[in-house]
């Protein structure tokens, strides 16, 4: 499965803008630009957590934007901004992360109920 969606004006959700955003299941793509085109790529294993938010302007147009947090150097907070499926590509992202990370054997795994620390006996 493969998303495409351009970013929109807020104005009746009008696609008038030289943003495509592109989701394939390993990686997505941002291509920005009319006259000089600047192609951003982030593997989707990278892709720590995925935020959704619409602003009530973007409820009345069926857009959304969708933020990615991740852990490239280019994009931290990699942002899909203004787009139609929103929640479905919000949902896609965080499934195919998931499945990317477990490919690469990449998984982070916190230990939040550690409770204490241990103290560590010092010989003097």
């Amino acid at each position: 499965m493969e998303f495409v969606e351009r970013k929109r004006w807020l104005f009746f959700g009008l696609p008038f803008t030289f943003t495509k955003y592109m989701v394939k299941e390993d990686m997505i793509t941002v291509d920005t630009g009319l006259f000089r085109t600047v192609e951003n790529d982030c593997y989707m294993y990278k892709v720590q957590d995925v935020q959704h938010s619409a602003t009530l302007v973007e409820k009345m147009f069926r857009l959304g934007t969708v933020t990615c947090f991740t852990g490239d150097t280019t994009h931290p907070q990699l942002q899909l901004v203004h787009i139609k499926n929103s929640r479905a590509i919000k949902d896609y992202i965080l499934e195919q992360s998931e499945k990317a990370r477990l490919k690469r054997r990449t998984v982070n795994m916190l230990d939040i109920g550690s409770g204490a620390l241990q103290e560590i006996d010092d010989p003097e």
